[in-house]
C-alpha cells in the first residue's frame, strides 16, 4: 500500500510540476491571504484597548484609522483569494485533463487478457476516481492544509512572543491533536481501502447485469441477480456504516480536546491579566485566534480522512498505471515492411495462464496471397492462432514471421495496420454508421465509405434508416441486428484494404440470403491478399486454396476440399457429412 501511495504521489507531482508557475502563484497567494487574516485581529486588539482605556471623544479618529487598516488588510486578503481561485481553475482543469488523457492512453495499451479479467464499469469508475482524487487532494492542500499550517504557526509565534508558556502550551496541544488525528487516519485507512474495493465490486456487478439485461430476462435471472446485488451492496453498506461510525467516535474525542484547550488557555489568560501582563484587547485577540484555530483544526481530522479516502480510491487506478503492459514493443522496434504477405508459424507453443496448453509445437507456412481456411472443433485453437498473429497474446515459445520479420520485433501499430480482421462478434462504437465504417480508413471520403458499404451489401439497409449514414448504432451496435453489424464490420475491413485478411466466423450471424451476397463481396475483398478464414460452416470454405483441420492445437489434416473429402475416415470428411451429408441423406 505504501508503494502505491508513493507511486500515486509521483504521478500527481509530475502533473503538478508541469504547471509549477501556477502552483507557486497559488502558494504565495494562499500564504498571503492566511497571514492577512492573522494580522487583522492584532488591529482589533489595539482597537479594543483604546476603546476600553480612553473616552469616546478623544480617540475616535484613531479608532477609525484602525478600522481603515483592517479594511485594507481584508481587501488585500480578498485580492489574494481571488487570484488563487482563478489560477486554481486554470491549474486544476488542465492538470485533470492531462491525467485523464494519460490514464486513457495507458489503459488502452493493456492487453486483451487484462480487459477480459476486468469489468468495464470498474475500469471506468477507477479512471474517473483517479482524476477526481487529484482534484480533491490538491484542493484539500490549497484550501485547507496550507491555511491551517500558516494560521496555526503564526498564532503560536505571536502568542509565544507575548507569553512563552502560552505559546508552548498551545504548540504542545496542537502536536498532540495532530498526532492523534494522524494515527487514527492510518488506522482507518485500511477500512477506507476496503470500502473503495467493495464499491468498485458493486459497480462491476451493476454494469455486468445491465450489459447482460437480455440474458437476465430470458433466463429468469431477475431474482438471482437481485439477490447478488443486494449481497454485495449489503457488504458495502456495512463497511460504509462502520467507517462512518469510526469518524463519529473520533469527532467526539476531538470536540472534548478543543473544549479543554479553550478553557485552559482562557484560565491561564485570567492569571496573566491579574498580574497586569495582558489587556482586555489581548483577551479579544486570544478568543479570536482560538476560535480561528479551533474552526480550522476541527476540520483537520476530516481533511486527513478525506485525503486518505481519496488516495485509497486513486491507488486502485495507480495499480493499473504502474502495472507493466503485458505486451510491449521492444526497444527500437521497426515498422513491419510487408512485401509479399507470407505468414509463417515456427514451432509455436501457447498456454493460457501457463497451465492450459492450447497450441503445441505448431508449424505452418501460408504463402503470399494464399487463401487458407482453418477448421476444427471448439477449443482446438483456431481463434487462438489469430490472436497470436495479432499479438493479442504472447507466445509461450516459438516465432511467427510475416515476410521473414518476427512479429514480436516490429511495432504493434504497424502489425495491426497490415492486417484486417472481421470476427464473429462484431462490436461497433456508439457512433454513426459513417464513423464506424470510416474507422477502417480515417481519411476515407464519403464516396469511399458508401462504396465499401455497397460491396458489403450494407448500403440498402443503411439507406432505410431515416438518418441513413448518420444513424447512431447504440452501445456495441445494439440497434442493429447481428447480420447488419457484421456487414458494417465487413465494410470497415473492405475500406481498410490491408494486405493480410483474417475472417473469424465472419458470416456466422448472417442468414442464407445475406451470406450469399456477402460471399460475393468477400471474394472481391480477398483478391490479391493473404487470407486466413476460420469457420464452422464448411460450405463457406469450399473454394479455399487449402483447408487445415486442427485438433488439440495441431494440424490433423490439410488439403483442398476435394482432397480432404476423399480421405476415408478423415476428420474433415466426418465433419462434412455431419453438416452437409446428413441433411442430404
Amino acid at each position: 500500500m505504501q508503494y502505491l501511495t508513493r507511486e500515486t504521489f509521483k504521478i500527481f507531482w509530475k502533473h503538478l510540476w508541469k504547471y509549477k508557475w501556477s502552483v507557486l502563484i497559488i502558494l504565495f497567494s494562499v500564504i498571503f491571504a492566511s497571514l492577512a487574516n492573522i494580522v487583522a485581529p492584532l488591529f482589533y486588539k489595539q482597537f479594543f484597548d483604546i476603546l476600553v482605556n480612553t473616552s469616546a471623544d478623544r480617540e475616535t479618529g484613531v479608532l477609525f484609522a484602525i478600522l481603515g487598516k483592517i479594511l485594507l488588510v481584508y481587501f488585500l486578503s480578498w485580492i489574494a483569494k481571488r487570484i488563487t481561485t482563478f489560477v486554481m481553475a486554470y491549474f486544476q482543469s488542465n492538470a485533470m485533463a492531462d491525467l485523464a488523457n494519460n490514464s486513457f492512453a495507458y489503459l488502452h495499451k493493456h492487453s486483451i487478457s487484462f480487459f477480459n479479467n476486468n469489468f468495464v464499469g470498474s475500469l471506468v469508475k477507477k479512471s474517473n476516481r483517479f482524476v477526481h482524487a487529484f482534484d480533491m487532494v490538491t484542493g484539500l492542500f490549497v484550501w485547507d492544509l496550507l491555511p491551517i499550517f500558516v494560521n496555526t504557526s503564526a498564532i503560536i509565534i505571536i502568542l509565544g512572543r507575548k507569553n512563552i508558556w502560552l505559546g508552548l502550551g498551545i504548540l504542545l496541544w496542537v502536536l498532540i491533536f495532530i498526532s492523534i488525528n494522524y494515527f487514527f487516519s492510518l488506522y482507518k485507512l485500511k477500512y477506507d481501502t476496503k470500502r473503495a474495493i467493495i464499491s468498485s465490486k458493486v459497480t462491476g456487478v451493476l454494469a455486468d447485469t445491465i450489459t447482460n439485461n437480455l440474458n437476465v430476462k430470458l433466463f429468469n435471472g431477475y431474482a438471482r441477480e437481485n439477490k447478488l446485488f443486494k449481497k454485495v451492496n449489503g457488504e458495502f453498506q456495512k463497511i460504509f456504516q462502520f467507517t462512518w461510525n469510526l469518524s463519529n467516535y473520533f469527532e467526539a474525542v476531538q470536540a472534548m480536546l478543543m473544549v479543554i484547550l479553550e478553557i485552559a488557555v482562557m484560565s491561564y489568560a485570567v492569571t496573566l491579566w491579574q498580574k497586569g501582563l495582558i489587556t482586555i484587547g489581548d483577551f479579544v485577540l486570544l478568543q479570536t485566534y482560538l476560535l480561528s484555530m479551533i474552526m480550522r483544526l476541527w476540520n483537520f481530522g476530516r481533511i486527513i480522512r478525506r485525503y486518505y479516502e481519496n488516495m485509497a480510491e486513486a491507488e486502485e487506478m495507480t495499480e493499473i498505471l504502474v502495472a507493466e503492459h503485458e505486451i510491449q514493443d521492444i526497444k527500437m522496434a521497426k515498422k513491419l515492411k510487408l512485401t509479399n504477405g507470407q505468414v509463417r508459424f515456427e514451432k509455436v507453443n501457447f498456454n493460457y495462464n501457463q497451465t492450459r496448453k492450447i497450441i503445441s509445437n505448431f508449424d505452418l507456412t501460408i504463402k503470399a496471397k494464399e487463401k487458407v481456411a482453418i477448421i476444427g472443433s471448439s477449443g482446438s485453437g483456431k481463434s487462438t492462432l489469430v490472436n497470436l498473429l495479432l499479438r493479442n497474446h504472447e507466445l509461450s515459445s516459438g516465432n511467427i514471421f510475416i515476410d521473414d520479420q518476427k512479429i514480436n520485433r516490429v511495432t504493434q501499430e504497424s502489425l495491426w495496420k497490415n492486417i484486417a480482421l472481421v470476427n464473429q462478434d462484431s462490436i461497433l462504437f456508439h457512433r454513426s454508421l459513417q464513423e464506424n465504417i470510416g474507422y477502417g480508413q480515417i481519411k476515407a471520403s464519403n464516396a469511399e465509405i458508401i462504396k465499401a458499404a455497397k460491396l458489403a451489401h450494407a448500403n440498402d439497409f443503411i439507406n432505410n434508416f431515416p438518418e441513413k449514414y448518420q444513424t447512431y448504432v447504440g452501445e456495441r451496435g445494439v440497434k442493429l441486428s447481428g447480420g447488419e453489424r457484421q456487414r458494417v464490420a465487413i465494410a470497415r475491413a473492405i475500406l481498410k484494404d490491408a494486405p493480410i485478411l483474417v475472417l473469424d466466423e465472419a458470416t456466422s450471424s448472417l442468414d442464407s440470403e445475406s451470406e450469399g451476397l456477402i460471399q460475393d463481396a468477400l471474394i472481391n475483398l480477398m483478391k490479391n491478399k493473404t487470407v486466413i478464414v476460420i469457420a464452422h460452416r464448411l460450405s463457406t470454405i469450399m473454394k479455399m486454396d487449402r483447408i487445415l483441420v486442427l485438433d488439440q492445437g495441431q494440424i490433423a489434416e490439410q488439403g483442398t476440399h476435394k482432397e480432404l473429402i476423399k480421405k476415408s475416415n478423415g476428420l474433415y470428411k466426418r465433419l462434412w457429412e455431419k453438416q452437409i451429408g446428413g441433411f442430404i441423406s
